[in-house]
């Protein structure tokens, strides 16, 4: 169970030595109890207490990672049921599914769709995350033929699901140290099952008939040493498979249920043969709670919706999204080119960046540090000011770019015009369009 400030407070060194960038012990505790902040920012802790915390802070839902290197992901991890309480911190991991009885061509599309369909979205980039290869043939050579394929075909972590242990064992002997998900472990082969993890140091998926007899594999999959475990309840029933997984969530953080407290998979590729239902069900399982969502295919048009639902749910919204404050160069400025500025709040950046990469015109934009708040809400807290944006821009070097020396400053705030015109003697103030979509005649108008 998580620990509140004042029980962290107690195991802490107490010495207010601020070596952590917190002024007091107290404050640091606090900050611990919240989440924003890591002990290992205390560089005091006791060994003993560090056990104690750690122990105390490790989340309810466990993390488990498939894959290795860049591009290995991470699910689980949750400490809370609702975001609201905190934050999520581990994005569903989007999974296409491809089994070994599929013709090649099929395949093939299949794997150029996964590949192809990457997003940029305020500086991130959007994607899907696994490939899960199934194995229905039951034949362990056509099995390896399949993973082989899909192995080297694209270097994201891999889902190998064969009922068989040995037809597994054939799969994993093509993908080298890539650490796949591999099962699933059923009341029937668990011990094999169990067996072949652990001598791999492999996560294991355990699937249940329902929700009791996955309790029942967990716990016992557990005491035979398999701690990074992946839950799939068997149900292929959006209704059913919706409410297990809300039960297990609450379980896993309200009531401590250890053998609920792992990441789970639903399939919604075998709950209907609709591509466009998969979408609408994977959509239900991303908000709840699903740690793997494994689809059929990924078009653009059922994958980017997806992908912008997971990213709306999995942004922290304690921390906004930050671009680097700096100047940034669109479409070539020379020395005349005019100069704008904007906050650093990410998708403030990437809409007023875009509108000036859409217009073709030469211009500078220089991105101010307002720690991830838009031009207005920061012009409120003071934060996008007169006397900030002057500064920024003695300190930034932007004269020596465009001594032209024409800065554009947002219509939202043209009322810092004449503070700048004072704070910046030589520079000539222009007020700019209130929406970024005027930006593009604004410009030519300039020009």
């Amino acid at each position: 169970m998580a620990l509140s400030g004042i029980e962290i407070y107690k195991l802490l060194p107490k010495t207010n030595c601020k070596d952590c960038g917190v002024p007091t012990c107290m404050a640091f505790a606090m900050k611990l109890a919240s989440g924003q902040a890591e002990l290992s920012q205390c560089p005091h802790v006791s060994a003993e207490s560090k056990a104690k915390l750690s122990t105390a802070a490790a989340p309810p839902i466990r993390t488990v990672t498939i894959g290795a290197g860049e591009k290995a992901v991470k699910v689980g991890g949750e400490t809370v049921q609702f975001r609201h309480e905190k934050t999520f911190y581990n994005p569903t991991g989007i999974a296409l599914r491809i089994t070994d009885i599929e013709p090649e061509a099929q395949v093939q599309a299949k794997l150029e769709n996964f590949s192809r369909n990457e997003y940029d979205r305020v500086g991130l980039k959007l994607k899907a995350d696994l490939v899960l290869v199934d194995c229905e043939s039951g034949k362990a050579d056509q099995f390896q033929a399949r993973v082989e394929k899909v192995a080297g075909a694209t270097g994201a972590p891999l889902i190998l699901r064969a009922a068989d242990p040995e037809v597994l064992k054939a799969g994993l002997a093509r993908i080298g140290d890539r650490k796949a998900l591999i099962g699933p472990a059923t009341a029937e082969n668990r011990q094999a099952m169990a067996e072949l993890a652990k001598s791999k140091s492999l996560p294991l998926l355990v699937q249940g008939k329902d929700l009791d007899s996955l309790i029942e594999l967990s716990s016992e999959l557990q005491a035979a040493g398999l701690n990074d475990l992946v839950l799939d309840t068997g149900t292929r029933i959006l209704g059913k498979a919706f409410e297990e997984q809300v039960i297990i969530r609450r379980a896993a953080i309200a009531q401590q249920n250890k053998s609920l407290g792992f990441p789970t998979v639903v399939f919604p590729c075998l709950m209907t043969k609709d591509l466009r239902k998969e979408a609408l069900y994977g959509s239900v399982f991303i908000a709840k709670y699903a740690g793997i969502v494994v689809l059929s295919d990924v078009p653009g048009e059922v994958l980017f919706p997806l992908l912008l639902e997971r990213m709306n749910i999995f942004t922290d919204p304690q921390r906004p999204m930050a671009t680097s404050p700096g100047i940034y160069e669109i479409n070539n400025p020379a020395a005349d080119s005019p100069v704008l500025i904007t906050a650093n709040f990410s998708l403030t950046y990437f809409i007023v960046s875009g509108e000036v990469e859409n217009s073709k015109l030469p211009a500078w934009l220089i991105v101010l540090n307002t720690e991830g708040l838009s031009v207005v809400t920061a012009w409120a807290a003071g934060k996008f000011s007169a006397d900030g944006i002057a500064a920024y821009v003695k300190k930034c070097g932007i004269d020596q770019k465009a001594p032209n020396k024409r800065l554009v400053i947002p219509g939202m705030v043209s009322g810092l015009s004449g503070e700048l015109e004072e704070e910046l003697p030589g520079w000539k103030i222009i007020i700019g369009p209130r929406e970024a979509q005027h930006i593009t005649p604004f410009l030519k108008e300039m020009k």
